[in-house]
């Protein structure tokens, strides 16, 4: 047992890497949207067009992944896009119209779509086996990349071009990779209860019992999965249009406006890092309403602020809101259903993401980007009356 106490511990380690990787490549590209915006020459609503390509990339890709994942397992896979997600990453600033920009975000997005089937898959199996809710944690190093990757774009911002800065994260992504898969390809994944030479009486430490598709289960897989749509929203909205906003609407420098999207990381960080306690001491739940209550709250006062003062803690109490909402729909999605409830649930939360840049870019075009910032706040809200909708078919 001591070996396979340690054995976890490594693979947690591998896992919360690969997370902080994600994040990190993410949100490079993220603050280099308005330099790449000028690049192409795009108006808002083709650049939300553009912008689509991410997510569409990640829909297509995502229950195909999970398939992959069920026949190969999440840990080969998790390696392999994290090497198409670094090689994707430096593609975007070698367009110069949104057509093309479209085309490689298609790549990029089905690289983190499938990564994000991958590992997250994988710590649904480690969860279970520690048999604590540490899946915030995992998201937590998913925010803490994105911070340091937001940050680090904003101090290149003004004296290094988009292509050579993602040029050099995408060097990074591979370098990370390389010496973090042997440990993540070494280790297999904890093994169900079916697996396990124990039989059904005795199964592995922290497993559930087999997944069995029943009507309850798909309707409480989709569930998370429009809790997570809900979440993906607004994450990709900040992502997409956060910094644009603090940019032309509050006249905020580059350097500034990155720092938009690293004050919503940082505060997504910190709110996933308390999350497990969080989770222990509220239960999911109340977790899901009173995060979705928070959230829509906080991205009011982000949109509407007259002031970058403002808008920047509007960001901040947003991502707080946020932070637990996606990791604890994606964790109960896949232990219900394992690989397959991970990847619906995704799926349905990418479609958030699918869904927001477009119509954001349509609504600034018809109104203003403040006020189609605003639909993030509407479906925080409507988040946590799912949460409060539901409470009892999905108790604790």
């Amino acid at each position: 047992m001591p070996g396979h106490d340690k054995d976890l511990v490594r693979l947690r380690v591998a896992l919360t890497t690969f997370f902080a990787l994600d994040g990190f490549v993410f949100a490079g590209w993220v603050v280099r949207i308005p330099a790449i915006k000028e690049q192409t020459g795009a108006s808002p609503s083709t650049l939300g067009l553009a912008l689509l390509g991410v997510s569409a990339g990640a829909v297509i890709t995502m229950m195909f992944t999970g398939r992959l994942c069920g026949r190969y397992g999440s840990h080969p896979v998790t390696v392999v896009c994290a090497v198409l997600l670094s090689l994707s990453v430096t593609l975007p600033p070698l367009t110069h119209s949104a057509a093309a920009l479209g085309a490689v975000l298609l790549l990029f997005g089905a690289a983190y779509g499938s990564i994000n089937v991958a590992f997250n898959s994988a710590a649904v199996d480690l969860v279970a086996a520690l048999r604590r809710p540490v899946m915030p944690t995992f998201h937590a190093a998913f925010s803490l990349g994105g911070m340091i990757g937001a940050g680090l774009g904003g101090l290149v911002a003004g004296s290094l071009s988009p292509t050579r800065h993602l040029l050099g994260l995408g060097i990074i992504g591979l370098l990370v990779t390389a010496l973090t898969a042997p440990t993540l390809l070494r280790l297999e994944p904890p093994r169900p209860a079916e697996h396990s030479t124990a039989g059904p009486e005795k199964p592995t430490p922290g497993k559930s019992a087999p997944h069995r598709a029943t009507p309850r289960t798909r309707r409480l897989v989709v569930v998370f999965g429009l809790i997570a749509l809900c979440t993906a929203y607004g994450e990709g909205a900040l992502a997409d249009w956060g910094a644009l906003h603090l940019r032309q609407d509050l006249a905020a420098s580059a350097g500034a406006a990155a720092a938009g999207y690293s004050c919503f990381a940082l505060a997504m960080t910190v709110g996933r890092l308390t999350g497990t306690t969080l989770l222990e001491r509220l239960g999911r739940t109340r977790t899901v309403v009173i995060g979705g209550g928070v959230a829509a709250a906080g991205m009011l006062l982000g949109a509407l602020a007259p002031a970058l003062w403002a808008a920047l803690l509007g960001y901040s109490i947003a991502g707080l809101g946020l932070a637990n909402l996606f990791p604890v729909a994606v964790e109960r999605a896949g232990s219900l259903a394992g690989p397959s409830g991970v990847a619906t649930a995704s799926t349905l939360g990418y479609g958030g993401m699918l869904l927001g840049p477009p119509a954001i870019g349509f609504m600034a075009d018809w109104f203003s980007l403040p006020a189609a910032l605003t639909s993030v706040a509407v479906l925080a809200g409507v988040a946590a009356a799912i949460g409060f909708a539901t409470r009892r078919a999905t108790a604790g």
